[in-house]
């Protein structure tokens, strides 16, 4: 989960300092030869002074460091998901799998400009794979921890009047938009490695379920028919549920229920009705 800065960016660091001392050599010796003895002191200070503030000046102008996009901490204990998902898990799941993620799409964003993930996702497809694939896993990781809660706290979590209306007037129930979802997240539905979602449509007055492959998400124009805004999402690959489930995803998919934080559903479908959009996310 450390905020690691690519060694890129740490050559660039050693540079300056190496660039910085020079400067401050130099000053010194043409200070030595030509200043009065008892003027030294403050003299050194204001070269110092000077130098650093041309140092600083640089490091603002120089290239943006490639460590655009970090792993966000969990708002929970790896552990607290159990028994419906286990800590082994979500360690590995959030520390290694979206940890790669992470450092490949700074790797591929470096010496571009820096843009929120979110702003990535529209044109992801068009950006090629290593945008599409590793931006689009550290979104769709980073949208999925913030979804969840400790079993004890999600059981008092309900969805909004708003988001209620909006499944019973898209699903008919909460129970059917569930079975809808279930049986797309179902390994004969979603086929190998992706994502469910429950979507808001553009308009912002319908939900719909959808599936992904890989790690693509409905932000991504071309992925779906037209553009859709995620407000909760399940990841069905292998990597998210098979120490625990070994192949038994239908059984992973249902327990997830238990640790749905619905306030946090109801937040993001406030978000996206209002403004239209993706809900943006941590890191």
């Amino acid at each position: 989960k450390g905020f690691i800065l690519p060694y890129s960016f740490f050559e660039y660091q050693i540079k300056m300092k190496l660039a910085l001392a020079s400067l401050l050599i130099g000053s010194t010796a043409a200070f030595s030869m030509n200043m009065k003895a008892d003027s030294a002191a403050t003299s050194r200070r204001e070269i110092l002074g000077k130098t650093l503030a041309a140092g600083a000046a640089a490091v603002v102008a120089g290239p943006a460091a490639a460590n655009a996009y970090a792993v966000p901490d969990l708002p929970y204990a790896f552990e607290a998901l159990e028994p419906y998902i286990d800590a082994p898990t979500m360690k590995i799941h959030h520390d290694k799998h979206h940890a790669t993620y992470v450092a490949n799409i700074n790797k591929a964003m470096e010496g571009k400009d820096e843009k929120p993930i979110l702003d990535l996702m529209a044109d992801a497809l068009d950006a090629g794979p290593a945008v599409r694939n590793n931006g689009g896993g550290h979104y769709n990781h980073a949208f999925f921890w913030s979804e969840m809660a400790p079993a004890d706290q999600a059981k008092n979590t309900k969805p909004s009047a708003e988001l209620q209306a909006l499944i019973d007037k898209s699903f008919g129930s909460m129970d059917e938009m569930k079975a809808k979802f279930e049986a797309l997240a179902a390994p004969g539905a979603t086929f190998g490695s992706g994502w469910v979602w429950v979507v808001v449509n553009q308009a912002g007055d319908k939900l719909d379920v959808v599936n992904t492959a890989n790690q693509d998400n409905p932000l991504m124009k071309g992925v779906k028919d037209e553009i859709m805004f995620p407000i909760l999402g399940l990841d069905v690959w292998e990597h998210a549920y098979y120490l625990k489930y070994q192949n038994r995803r239908p059984e992973y998919v249902s327990n997830w229920w238990n640790v749905v934080n619905w306030d946090k559903v109801s937040e993001n479908c406030a978000y996206v009705v209002k403004n239209h959009a993706g809900v943006p996310v941590q890191g």
